[in-house]
């Protein structure tokens, strides 16, 4: 009988997947990489392997999260039509993003933490995300222009919808730790909340 061994890619995409999901869950400076190897049942050597340190395993995992808030994001506007209301995109974008949440709140969850332990992950995640937030920036201000929304700061109005989706990821969290599973009512109620926050501050 022939015994097919896990290959290299394999093993680091299994490493970063389970370390995202307990820095997100659990959090950064309480998760050891000891820990990550019992979790994955391997030496912790093996884990060293891949990533010389716990802080580079860190920015493999924020690289992973910032890879699928863009995928969901992309996602979310690939079956909005070209001519529809600018307002849709934005609406469509929040309930993607807001769906990636209730599928894998670990991604968030470690971008909370990255928000909190500052440099350099969150500038890691930043550059990560900056084409798209570019691209984002650049849609809101051509929307402005042509009056389709409300004239705002587009980076600020940015900012404040990434900090109210981190703030309801963390929510959760803080639900999770006591006791509490949030519902799919929770989870509506603060898609609904964040979406009248843009629409009032966007759709003139």
């Amino acid at each position: 009988m022939t015994v097919v061994e896990p290959s290299a890619s394999s093993t680091r995409t299994r490493v970063v997947a389970v370390a995202l999901s307990a820095f997100g869950r659990r959090g950064y400076d309480v998760t050891s990489l000891d820990a990550l190897a019992v979790e994955l049942g391997v030496r912790k050597q093996t884990i060293l392997y891949y990533f010389p340190s716990k802080e580079a395993l860190l920015g493999a995992a924020v690289d992973q999260a910032a890879d699928s808030v863009a995928a969901a994001l992309e996602a979310s506007v690939a079956h909005v039509a070209p001519d529809a209301p600018a307002w849709a995109r934005v609406e469509a974008i929040v309930r993607g993003v807001f769906r990636l949440a209730g599928r894998q709140p670990e991604i968030l969850g470690l971008l909370r933490e990255v928000s909190r332990i500052g440099p350099p992950g969150a500038t890691r995640f930043a550059l990560r995300m900056e084409r798209l937030i570019n691209r984002a920036t650049d849609f809101l201000d051509d929307a402005m222009a042509k009056g389709e929304l409300r004239g705002q700061d587009a980076q600020l109005l940015l900012f404040m919808a990434y900090s109210s989706v981190v703030g309801a990821a963390t929510e959760m969290e803080v639900l999770r730790a006591l006791g509490v599973e949030p519902t799919a009512r929770t989870t509506v109620r603060q898609r609904r909340a964040l979406l009248g926050f843009l629409r009032s501050a966007l759709v003139p």
